[in-house]
C-alpha cells in the first residue's frame, strides 16, 4: 500500500523458494494421482487377462500348477507390465529434459538413481496392482475354468 515499499533480494529469495515450494508439492500431487491411476490401470488389465485366460488357468491347475504358481505368473507379469510403463516414462522424461536444457538455463538431469527409483517404484506399483487379479486367478476351480466358454 506504500508507493515507495522496496523489494530487497532477501524478499525475492523468499519468494522464489515459496513458488519452488509450490511447485513441487503440486508435482508430488501430479506424480500420486499418475501412479494411482497408472496402478488401476494394470489391475483392469490383468482382470481382463484373467478373464481371458480362464480356460488356460484351468488347464494348467488341472495338470498340476499351485495356486501359488498362478499367483506368482499373474505378479510377475503385471510387475513385468508396469516396469515397460515407467521405462518409457524414464524415455520420455530423458527426452523432456533434453529439450528444456537446450532451449533453458534450467539445469536438468536423470541420474542411474533416479532410473532405478522409478523402475523399482513402476515394478512394486504392477504388483500391488496385480495382487487382486492374481489371488482371484489362482482361486480358480479347474473344473469350472475348463467348463467356460
Amino acid at each position: 500500500s506504500d508507493p515507495f515499499d522496496l523489494l530487497t533480494a532477501d524478499d525475492l529469495q523468499d519468494l522464489w523458494r515459496e513458488i519452488s515450494a509450490g511447485a513441487f508439492l503440486l508435482t508430488i500431487l501430479i506424480a500420486s494421482v499418475s501412479l494411482g491411476v497408472g496402478g488401476i490401470v494394470i489391475m483392469n488389465i490383468m482382470l481382463v487377462t484373467v478373464t481371458e485366460r480362464t480356460k488356460e488357468i484351468g488347464t494348467r491347475k488341472a495338470v498340476g500348477a499351485r495356486r501359488r504358481d498362478i499367483l506368482m505368473q499373474f505378479l510377475i507379469e503385471s510387475a513385468l507390465l508396469a516396469t515397460v510403463g515407467g521405462t518409457i516414462g524414464i524415455l520420455l522424461a530423458w527426452g523432456v529434459s533434453v529439450l528444456i536444457r537446450s532451449t533453458t538455463p534450467i539445469p536438468m538431469t536423470i541420474t542411474i538413481a533416479y532410473i532405478l527409483l522409478a523402475l523399482v517404484t513402476s515394478g512394486g506399483i504392477g504388483i500391488i496392482s496385480g495382487i487382486y487379479p492374481a489371488l482371484k486367478a489362482s482361486k480358480l476351480d479347474p473344473i469350472v475354468a475348463l467348463s467356460r466358454e
